[in-house]
């Protein structure tokens, strides 16, 4: 089952997972089913973001989702190496 990352330099309570959910689930997707998501928020503490985006790719994840551009620039800046 491939696995979607998620990283947030936010908290869950401020991100749009329920319209993540929702936008998978039209495009025939479901969490358990099709596929896994794996979550990682910084809490607004973006110096955890590099060590978020590193275990998401160590976890081999398919593809990281990001909340922003902090988000997505440390998921650029992790080594993607496989």
């Amino acid at each position: 089952m491939p696995v979607i990352g998620v990283l947030h330099a936010g908290s869950p309570d401020g991100s749009n997972m329920a319209a993540f959910r929702q936008g998978l689930a039209e495009g025939g997707h479901a969490e358990g089913r099709d596929v896994a998501i794996e979550l990682r928020f910084a809490k607004g503490k973006f110096e955890r973001l590099p060590a978020l985006a590193t275990d998401l790719v160590q976890r081999r994840v398919a593809v990281i989702v990001t909340g922003g551009t902090t988000s997505r620039l440390a998921a650029k800046a992790s080594d993607c190496a496989p």
